[in-house]
């Protein structure tokens, strides 16, 4: 994968609401993940954190997609939720060989954690004590991504114990985690070679105003140019998935987000020929 390239997709490739303002209202579910492959080429899939797939399932998603499609996936949340990291290599064996499936189309593999309390860990030593066996012991051959919601627990031993392992930081935009340029301002937050971005929100304050995703209810906007801003300057990959909850809507986050994209790159790249320009007048 070149440098920079940006990768953009949902959280999910279906949602109560979407047929009509997304998939064509005669559609069967059987077509939907087809017809995404024709307007994004990636999704995070979600279904993957509550069940290990099938073996016909992640074949059928193969089928369905075309060369270059990239899965990202949640791995089974009895790895990160019910044993927490620990006594769990064969449902992970059985995860990583099933995903394998994809061939070159599986992307990135997300340990999405929990918010930690002092009840589960006494602080972010005692929680890095239960993660680097496990880094340790992941296949050099996959992109891995860990994801925490203790925005405490952004220190230095975290971002290095990453780093040492390959395993990209999940750079999330929820209510109480930095603000995009944040990530950035005290702690490389880059710690593998691609980054991970997952556009979150606040799912009780939208939930209030909607629960069918086929619209967007709040204005993103500032967000969004804030993390094409920020993104633009990186020199590695990266892949962006923005959920519903996000928004309101999340195949119209991904569209604001693209075009965002492309002006940032249109002008970044007005302003490198102007600078040669100037120097061939010198």
């Amino acid at each position: 994968m070149p440098e920079n390239i940006l990768r953009i997709g949902t959280s999910s490739f279906s949602a109560e609401g979407w047929v009509g303002p997304f998939y064509p209202g005669e559609m069967q579910p059987r077509d939907f993940l087809t017809y995404y492959a024709t307007r994004f080429d990636t999704v995070e899939v979600d279904s993957t954190f509550y069940r290990t797939p099938s073996a016909s399932t992640v074949k059928g998603w193969n089928a369905k997609t075309p060369p270059g499609f990239v899965f990202a996936a949640k791995v089974p949340q009895v790895i990160t939720h019910e044993k927490l990291l620990v006594d769990c290599v064969a449902e992970f064996k059985q995860f990583v060989e099933t995903m394998d499936l994809l061939g070159e189309k599986l992307g990135p593999l997300l340990l999405q954690l929990g918010y930690f309390n002092s009840s589960v860990f006494r602080g972010v030593n005692d929680f890095l004590a239960r993660l680097r066996p496990f880094l340790k012991a992941l296949p050099r051959d996959h992109k891995f991504v860990v994801e925490i919601r203790n925005k405490h627990w952004l220190v230095p031993q975290f971002i290095e114990t990453l780093r040492e392992h390959g395993v990209a930081l999940a750079l999330i935009d929820q209510s109480w985690m930095p603000r995009p340029a944040q990530w950035f301002e005290k702690l490389d937050p880059i710690t593998a070679e691609f980054t991970y971005v997952r556009l979150l929100g606040d799912r009780k304050a939208i939930e209030e105003k909607t629960k069918v995703w086929n619209k967007l209810v709040v204005d993103r906007s500032v967000e969004l140019t804030e993390w094409a801003e920020v993104l633009g300057k990186l020199k590695v990959p990266i892949y962006v998935y923005a959920n519903n909850h996000y928004a309101g809507y999340s195949p119209a986050t991904v569209e604001m987000f693209r075009n965002l994209w492309r002006g940032q790159t249109q002008e970044t790249t007005t302003r490198h020929r102007v600078a040669e320009q100037g120097q061939l007048f010198k």
